[in-house]
């Protein structure tokens, strides 16, 4: 049996994914609440009608 047996690589390898996807799932939860909610677009702003006292009218002459 050789120290660095090539299984020995496959077998760290198989149980990094493995403890990664563990450490994922419990994280999971904690996650949904750190994600914002979508974007709320803004109401286009509207300018006010012009009042009558302020429009100057032509002269009617």
């Amino acid at each position: 049996m050789r120290l660095f047996a090539s299984d020995l690589y496959r077998n760290f390898g198989i149980g990094f994914v493995l403890g990664a996807v563990l450490v994922v799932g419990a994280q999971a939860d904690s996650w949904s609440a750190a994600v914002a909610s979508p974007a709320q677009a803004a109401e286009v702003p509207q300018a006010p009608a012009p009042s009558d006292e302020f429009v100057i009218a032509p002269d009617q002459g």
